[in-house]
């Protein structure tokens, strides 16, 4: 913490703030509301009750209505502070609503019936942070299912993505042979192709092969990607081939270069693209939603789409399995995240 301050308290003027350190703090603070702020208003309103959500002007944390427990009343009642007409204010439970009119009791004396107008109440509310959508969500939406059908693809996926890329990028940065840059340059202008385009082929080839319906649709065809193979050639290229000629003379096959030589030297860039290949499986929509129709194939992503009403969407029960589903790629990449800058800064040599 202290070597935080210290770094916080850097000027450029030494003594003095300069004009240029207040800059540079309001624009972090601005890239700081704009990248965060609508992650923390998801997790606050993941607390939220659906009335409160769609409430306006809309508040930042989650409030509820307290209720007291009355004698005579099985349910617990809300409370309203009432004002009076002559300015008095006295905190009341609301036994029922007619109309206009608003029938309550005092809590110390349940006896007699107020009847106020219902203008004349404020609702009594605190800030509260209950897991009730949480475990409403859980149990009206099939997450241990949908959440293991994520995890299956995400993680075979990019087990897939990351052998079948490593070894392309191995061959097109380590071997010298005819059409290779042509072979790369095919592969890196995929990247133009727009995703619409080669669905319905795709999808075709799908079903020809039977794998509608099933993961392996979803897992299979995004096995190699072009983005994957640019990082790790460019990322390759930097390893010495001396390296490789030293492992050849010693009587290293070319797997074992590869497995020994070739992917401890790449961790960084792997780590790299493993975040990528993560956060693209998991967040995959649009092709897993084409391919699958039986709802206990869907993915967290699918399965949260299919969850709401024709005619009633519950935010709330979404917003808190949203915040679920957000929780394995953030360790994921808390993880991870620290090879992010050596894999684009370093060489394969330290």
């Amino acid at each position: 913490m202290s070597i935080i301050l210290e770094y916080l308290r850097r000027t450029k003027g030494h003594k003095r703030i300069d004009i240029t350190d207040v800059f540079s703090y309001v624009y972090l603070a601005l890239g700081v509301i704009v990248m965060f702020g609508p992650i923390v208003w998801l997790i606050l309103s993941s607390f939220k009750t659906s009335g409160e959500i769609v409430k306006f002007p809309p508040r930042l944390l989650p409030y509820r209505q307290d209720t007291v427990v009355v004698e005579g009343y099985a349910d617990p009642l809300p409370l309203y502070e009432i004002t009076f007409e002559d300015g008095s204010v006295r905190t009341l439970a609301q036994v029922r609503r007619i109309g206009l009119e608003s029938q309550l009791v005092d809590p110390a004396n349940p006896g007699e019936i107020i009847k106020v107008n219902i203008n004349q109440r404020q609702p009594v509310e605190s800030v509260y942070f209950g897991l009730e959508n949480y475990k409403e969500g859980i149990a009206s939406f099939n997450f241990a299912r949908y959440l293991w059908n994520s995890v299956l693809v995400t993680l075979v996926a990019t087990l897939l993505t990351l052998l079948v890329n490593s070894m392309a990028a191995f061959a097109l940065s380590k071997y010298k042979f005819r059409g290779s840059q042509a072979i790369f340059i095919i592969m890196i202008s995929t990247l133009m192709v727009p995703l619409s385009v080669v669905l319905v082929p795709v999808f075709l080839v799908i079903t020809n092969v039977g794998w509608n319906n099933n993961l392996l649709g979803i897992i299979i065809p995004a096995a190699a990607t072009p983005t994957g193979v640019f990082l790790l050639r460019q990322y390759m290229l930097t390893i010495p081939d001396e390296l490789i000629d030293a492992a050849r003379i010693d009587g290293a096959s070319e797997w074992r270069i590869y497995a020994q030589v070739i992917l401890p030297l790449a961790k960084p860039a792997m780590a790299v693209l493993t975040i990528f290949s993560v956060m693209w499986r998991w967040n995959d929509f649009l092709w897993p939603l084409i391919v699958l129709s039986r709802s206990e194939y869907f993915t967290l992503q699918v399965g949260l789409a299919s969850f709401q009403g024709e005619l009633n969407v519950q935010w709330n029960l979404i917003l808190a399995m949203t915040v679920l589903t957000l929780l394995p790629i953030t360790l994921v990449f808390g993880f991870l995240q620290r090879y992010i800058t050596t894999g684009i800064a370093t060489t394969g040599m330290k």
